[in-house]
């Protein structure tokens, strides 16, 4: 065998190399995403819970990490020219970043309303006895209206 032949092999092999570890990377990426059910089934006694619940299910784990070694073997295959044909590689990279910038979107969005809603319990609490307190003042206002007057105007009379 000559030289460039024995070349050409070791590149071939290297190229499926470079395949098999982008196609690895992107399976064990895919497997780091959350399950659907664990996200649409959560057991909770109260919103909070569910919000914590739902935060914890949309972790993502080593995802975007295994997205990422396949992102960096897909391009040094694609800057080296080892792919004959990488469009399905390129497909499948994109369709993950997708679901994954999805994933952690909802992550966050969870994570907000998980600090919000304590926040707006304890608003609501505060306005509900801030009302409450005003009703009671005007209930008194009303009872010492009533008892000024005694029905009689003997007050209104020693007032004036």
């Amino acid at each position: 065998m000559n030289q460039s032949t024995i070349e050409d092999d070791l590149f071939d092999e290297a190229a499926a190399d470079i395949r098999t570890d982008v196609e690895e990377h992107l399976a064990a990426a895919r497997e780091a995403l959350p399950a659907s059910e664990a996200i649409w089934s959560v057991e909770a006694d109260n919103t909070l819970g569910v919000l914590n619940s739902l935060e914890q299910a949309l972790d993502t784990g080593d995802a975007a990490d295994r997205l990422r070694d396949a992102k960096k073997w897909y391009a040094m295959g694609e800057r080296a020219d080892a792919f004959d044909d990488a469009d399905d590689l390129a497909e499948q990279i994109e369709e993950l970043e997708a679901v994954l910038e999805d994933v952690e979107a909802a992550h966050d969005h969870a994570d907000e309303l998980s600090s919000t809603v304590p926040e707006l319990r304890g608003a609501l609490d505060e306005a509900s006895e801030a009302a409450n307190g005003a009703d009671d003042t005007d209930e008194s206002d009303d009872a010492d209206d009533a008892d000024a007057t005694d029905g009689s105007g003997e007050a209104e009379e020693a007032a004036e």
